[in-house]
């Protein structure tokens, strides 16, 4: 049996109906299951051992899928197909692609868990302070005004930048190395290569890395026009050996700023935050 688990919220509650469509479209005829209220205990523990489970969705339902099934024993095979708005964790392991799925367990074995605000959370992508964060906030004020709404991320980002983001100094520890940064605009901690619908923030940051590191990337530069004219250098991820990019490599991470703005966990805002950790496993 082929269990298909999707997410009815999302893709503004496309969930069901693009599991369905991915269905039909490879001709498979798999059970659908909804992921709201599933205790995953108690699934994966009445699955027969050749039962199969797909997922279907973007960044955020495998984000909440990975949290809740974490230290789970999975035994059956558990697959990943592409559904959803935001897409950066599959496009980061889309080179494991096979017949339209990626074998997902490899991938949420071991994650990072950030601790921000009194939360503590597993993430797949990135954790993004600063712009990017401030960015997502925006996002959702427009979305809970207008819950169709197009929302222009870069746009967003662009204006932000150039009008109200005031950039920070921070304070970066890795591993127990101290870091100040003045002019901090963006300061993310990277488990994969993309975040922000795209950006690749950490082009050599390999998710299933020996040592079990992330990447941490801080966007420094002075004054609003020469960081917007850097910006796509860095959002594209040709930053490597640019003097505005400042990257560290560990597994304990904590980053400072010296006032609040926003953050975000791929994708999901956490408002008012001056400081995050990351611990790696």
């Amino acid at each position: 049996m082929t269990y298909l688990l999707f997410n009815p919220l999302s893709n503004n509650s496309q969930g069901e109906s693009d599991a369905k469509a991915w269905a039909e479209a490879n001709n498979v005829s798999p059970e659908f299951t909804s992921v709201i209220g599933l205790d995953y205990k108690d699934f994966f523990g009445k699955l027969a051992a050749d039962d199969e489970v797909i997922l279907a969705g973007g960044d955020g339902t495998v984000n909440r899928f990975a949290n809740d099934v974490y230290g789970l024993p999975i035994s059956n095979p558990l697959y990943l197909v592409k559904c959803g708005t935001g897409n950066d964790f599959y496009k980061d392991v889309e080179e494991y692609e096979v017949d339209g799925k990626i074998d997902l367990l490899p991938f949420i074995k071991r994650l990072p868990l950030v601790s921000v605000n009194g939360i503590q959370q597993r993430f797949l992508n990135g954790v993004g302070f600063g712009v990017d964060g401030d960015t997502c906030l925006i996002g959702d004020e427009i979305r809970e005004k207008d819950p169709g709404a197009d929302i222009n991320y870069s746009g967003i980002a662009i204006k932000h930048l150039l009008t109200k983001f005031q950039p920070k100094h921070a304070t970066v520890e890795v591993d127990g190395e101290v870091t100040e940064i003045d002019h901090v605009w963006i300061a993310s901690a990277m488990n994969g290569r993309y975040y922000g619908g795209g950006m690749m923030a950490a082009p050599e940051q390999n998710r299933l890395n020996e040592d079990g590191t992330c990447t941490v990337t801080v966007f420094s530069s002075v004054g609003r026009l020469p960081t917007l004219l850097r910006f796509p250098t860095f959002s594209g991820g040709k930053h490597e050996g640019k003097k505005f990019l400042i990257k560290f490599t560990g597994k304990h991470i904590k980053v400072t700023f010296d006032a609040p703005c926003a953050l975000q966990i791929d994708g999901e805002t956490v408002k008012d935050v001056s400081t995050y950790s990351v611990d790696c496993d």
